[in-house]
C-alpha cells in the first residue's frame, strides 16, 4: 500500500508490517541503522520494521537480523538500511512541510512508555560482540529533503532532527523510565536522514538559524507527537495527571494509597478518592509547579533554603498546608512531604483546596 509520493518518484509503502521507502534514484542517506548504518549513497531502499516484540533474534547479532528482515521483505540487504520497533507500521505519521522551493517530509513511528529515557541515565547494556536486542519502545524517524546538502548540512540535519524529538517529547513531559529526569528520548531511538543530490536545490546549513532547519524541526515534532498519540494515546489530556506530573520521583497512586494505609485511611472508597485528586484540575497546577521546584533543585538550578518557601505556599494551597516556614528544604524531603500532605488531603470527604 503507498503511503506518500515523493515529487522526485520516490515511494513510501507499507508492506507485510513495515514502512519502506523505494527510491528511483540515487539519493544520500545518513542513518543510525544497524544494517549499511552511516553514510551511504548506493542504497535503493530504507525501512523500519514494525511489530517487533518478541525479544528475539533472528540472527547472532542485531545488524544480522536487520539483514535477514530485509530478505523476508523482499528487499536485497547490500542495497538497503533498516530499523526495527514495536510500534506497529500502522500507527506511523508522515508529516510534510515547504518554503518556496525546499519541501521536508517526516515519516515516524513511536511509543515510549517503557523505554523513555534521558541522556545521562544509568545503562543496562555493555555492548558484546554486537549481541543485544533493543528494550521495546522507540522513536524511529525516516526524514526526506528533497533538496542536495553537503556533507555537513547532512550531518547538521541528524541534529536539528534529533533537537526536535527531544523538544516534542519534553513538551508532552515524558518521564524517564530510568530516573527522576524528564526523558529525551527512548533508549533505542533510531534515525534515517535522506537528501536528493539530484536536485537543482542546493542547501549548505540546516541549522535552527535557517528555513531548512524550521522545516525539519516542524514536520519532526508533529509527526513525533502524532505517532505516540497513535501508538500509546499519548498526548496533552492523558498528561493532565498528578501522576503523569510526578511518578518520575516516585510519587504515584500506589505510593500514595501504601502511605495512606499506613497512616489509617479507610481502603473505602480510597481508590475512588486518589482517581479523583489525580484529575483534579487544581492539584494538576500545583503538582507541575512543584515538579518544576524538584527538578531546579537536582539540576542545581536552585538551593533547598530558595525552594523551601515556594514548596511551602504549593503545599498550602494544596489544603492542608503547613505555615512556608514549616515546609521541607531538600529534595528527598520535598518528596516525601508531597506524599504527606496528599494522605491528610484523602482523610477529608473530597480533595481540595484550603480557601
Amino acid at each position: 500500500m503507498v503511503i506518500y509520493r515523493f515529487d522526485n518518484g520516490d515511494v513510501l509503502r507499507d508492506y507485510e508490517g513495515a514502512i519502506v521507502a523505494c527510491f528511483r534514484g540515487t539519493r544520500s542517506v545518513l542513518s543510525t541503522a544497524p544494517l549499511n548504518g552511516g553514510r551511504r549513497d548506493n542504497l535503493k531502499w530504507i525501512f523500519n520494521h514494525g511489530g517487533e516484540t518478541s525479544g528475539v533474534l533472528k540472527a547472532p547479532t542485531y545488524g544480522e537480523h536487520i539483514a535477514l528482515i530485509s530478505r523476508e521483505l523482499g528487499l536485497e540487504p547490500e542495497f538497503c538500511s533498516g530499523m526495527s520497533t514495536a510500534a506497529f507500521s500502522k500507527n506511523v505519521s508522515v508529516k510534510t512541510l515547504e518554503f518556496q522551493d525546499t519541501k521536508v517530509t517526516a515519516a515516524v513511528t513511536a511509543g515510549i512508555d517503557i523505554n523513555a529515557g534521558r541522556a545521562g541515565d544509568k545503562a543496562l547494556w555493555h555492548e558484546t560482540d554486537g549481541k543485544f536486542f533493543p528494550v521495546a519502545g522507540t522513536i524511529n524517524i525516516m526524514l526526506f529533503i528533497d533538496a542536495a546538502l553537503t556533507e555537513g548540512a547532512l550531518v547538521r540535519a541528524l541534529v536539528t532532527c534529533t533537537e526536535a524529538k527531544t523538544a516534542a517529547i519534553q513538551e508532552l513531559l515524558v518521564p524517564s523510565r530510568y530516573s527522576s529526569g524528564l526523558a529525551t528520548g527512548s533508549g533505542t531511538d533510531g534515525t534515517i536522514i535522506v537528501a536528493n543530490p539530484g536536485s537543482d536545490v542546493k542547501l549548505s546549513e540546516a541549522g535552527k538559524h535557517f528555513k531548512l532547519g524550521e522545516l525539519i524541526a516542524r514536520t519532526v515534532m508533529a509527526a513525533v507527537k502524532e505517532a505516540l498519540y497513535l501508538q500509546t494515546g499519548l498526548d496533552p489530556k492523558r498528561q493532565k495527571n498528578v501522576f503523569a506530573r510526578l511518578g518520575r520521583f516516585g510519587i504515584t497512586e500506589d505510593s500514595i494509597m501504601e502511605n495512606a494505609l499506613e497512616e489509617g485511611v479507610s481502603e473505602k472508597g480510597l481508590a475512588e478518592k486518589i482517581s479523583a485528586i489525580a484529575q483534579d484540575k487544581d492539584m494538576v497546577v500545583i503538582s507541575s509547579l512543584y515538579a518544576h521546584l524538584l527538578d531546579q533543585l537536582s539540576w542545581g538550578m536552585l538551593e533547598g533554603s530558595e525552594a523551601q518557601r515556594a514548596a511551602g505556599e504549593l503545599l498550602k494551597m494544596m489544603g492542608a498546608g503547613a505555615a512556608p516556614d514549616e515546609s521541607p528544604c531538600s529534595y528527598d524531603e520535598m518528596i516525601k512531604e508531597y506524599i504527606k500532605r496528599i494522605t491528610a488531603i484523602l482523610q477529608k470527604d473530597m480533595p481540595g483546596r484550603q480557601e
